[in-house]
């Protein structure tokens, strides 16, 4: 694998101009704030914010990027000029990736960005597990070949980068996962079977006659009709191999941008669960709760007493501001090179942490730190891990007791066990849906090579190193998921 090394990191941002998509989100917030700290003399950096207009996407600008705690180091170095400086450098651009040339109505706009845009960084995804499976299609496959169609008329493009998932390769597979494109039509389904054969177009015309056939059916509710379209994403994904409409749609979306690329340079990020900052600029900071944290806050809360996972499986973990210096170092690495290259970014081959592991931390901040019940009185957890086959017994177990209750309730008009039963009923769906989602994570027996990610680290300067750290094995575990991670989510739960 060859790799642009003629100038460092940060001086090659300089004087570049980017378009960065699904600025909104998360990740893409870490990305803008890295680089506006460390290349100050970068051009441009145009910011697609889905909104009607452009005062709209400034107002968003401000208030949901520019306004996070995530810019306090530069706004203390800049000061009163900060706003300045930032609007200086920073363009948001209402638009939106489902629609043709990105939904940008200003066509004098667009021919600027033809004519200017040098890299694109695209983070545009919806990352619902069990989203509707339109709208995961349009956001993750069509979304992608939207930017890609767009890419393709920037005159002077380096770069495509995308970020995707290193669970597009399923949950089934066990060993080392290769760092390996996806072919077009390619399915996670064994054999040649042809009834197993993936056609996105398909896919696509699938779920449009399946939407018209809802909105027809006038004794459909509009909740009824989106459950329906969840279910059937994840139906369309289990079918073909995928654990979710996620990573399904994601994969797709990968394979369509390795076969509609041309000679364009383009580089897959796939990150593994991606958690809070680890270092800089601020060890802790992540927006929402997410994939294993909302088992940790389950059982935090007790609304989860047992663990439903292997003990001895590695759960793979990365923090975010790691996988922002992949994507910076990736783009220097492969600017102008006109090929494809994956990058699995993770933990499980150089820095494995267990289930076990995991949860005894969670038990150790949680007992230590008590969350508080709705009496005031502190929770008091538990140290349990859940097999598969006792995870399918407690669901049993749920179900019979519901329905004894049931029984019990009718017998008694409601008056003895409604609200026992209702609490029960509560809990038994919580966990269905937990289990159902995320049990093929919690059972993963793959770990993720970073053979390529290796190789680039090798090529990072001296100097450099420790600001673009992208390095596992610096993660003491312990430490981080005690004294940063779970603090951090606790701390931005609400906000």
């Amino acid at each position: 694998m060859e790799s642009n090394r003629e100038k460092s990191i940060v001086e090659f941002f300089k004087a570049k101009t980017l378009l960065i998509t699904g600025s909104t989100g998360f990740l893409a917030k870490i990305f803008v704030e890295k680089l506006l700290r460390v290349q100050a003399d970068v051009k441009r950096v145009f910011l697609l914010i889905r909104a009607a207009d452009a005062a709209s996407a400034m107002q968003r600008l401000q208030h949901e990027i520019l306004g996070k705690e995530l810019f306090k180091a530069l706004k203390e170095k800049y000061g009163d000029g900060f706003q300045s400086f930032a609007t200086s450098k920073l363009w948001p651009v209402a638009g939106d990736i489902v629609h043709e040339n990105l939904g940008i109505q200003d066509s004098k706009l667009v021919s600027k960005l033809f004519k200017e845009v040098q890299i694109i960084v695209n983070v545009a995804a919806t990352t619902n597990f069990f989203e509707r499976y339109d709208v995961s299609l349009d956001i993750n496959v069509l979304g992608a070949k939207h930017v890609m169609q767009f890419a393709k008329q920037c005159v002077k493009l380096e770069m495509f980068l995308h970020v995707s998932t290193a669970y597009v390769s399923g949950t089934e597979r066990s060993g080392l996962i290769p760092e390996k494109r996806l072919l077009m039509g390619e399915t996670l389904r064994s054999g040649s079977n042809s009834y197993y054969e993936l056609d996105i177009e398909a896919e696509i015309d699938l779920t449009e006659k399946k939407k018209a056939e809802l909105q027809s059916d006038h004794n459909l509710t509009p909740q009824a009709q989106k459950l329906a379209m969840k279910e059937l994403g994840m139906q369309r994904a289990r079918f073909f191999g995928w654990p979710n409409t996620y990573v399904f749609t994601k994969a797709m979306g990968e394979m369509v941008l390795g076969h509609s690329r041309g000679n364009l340079p383009l580089v897959i990020v796939r990150p593994s669960i991606i958690t809070s900052i680890l270092r800089d600029p601020l060890p802790g900071w992540i927006e929402g709760i997410r994939t294993i944290d909302i088992f940790m806050m389950a059982y935090a809360n007790r609304e989860l007493q047992n663990f439903p996972g292997d003990p001895q499986m590695t759960v793979d973990l990365i923090p975010g501001d790691m996988v922002v210096n992949v994507m910076m170092a990736t783009t220097v690495a492969h600017s102008n090179q006109q090929s494809e290259f994956i990058y699995h970014v993770g933990s499980s081959t150089r820095n494995p942490i267990t289930y076990d592991s995991l949860v005894q931390c969670w038990f150790d901040y949680f007992s230590a730190n008590p969350r508080t019940g709705k009496d005031g009185n502190p929770l008091k957890i538990t140290r349990k891990m859940t097999p598969s086959i006792r995870t399918t017994f407690l669901i049993m177990v749920y179900q019979f007791l519901l329905q004894a209750l049931h029984l019990l309730n009718f017998l008694t008009c409601g008056f003895i066990f409604g609200r026992l039963y209702d609490d029960l009923n509560r809990k038994y769906k919580y966990l269905k849906v937990l289990i159902d989602l995320f049990e093929p994570y919690t059972f993963f027996k793959g770990r993720f090579d970073d053979a390529n990610l290796e190789k680039l680290r090798a090529t990072i300067g001296e100097e450099e190193e420790e600001m673009f750290d992208m390095d596992s094995k610096h993660i003491d575990w312990n430490s981080y998921l005690h004294d940063i991670h779970i603090p951090g989510i606790l701390k931005y739960e609400c906000k």
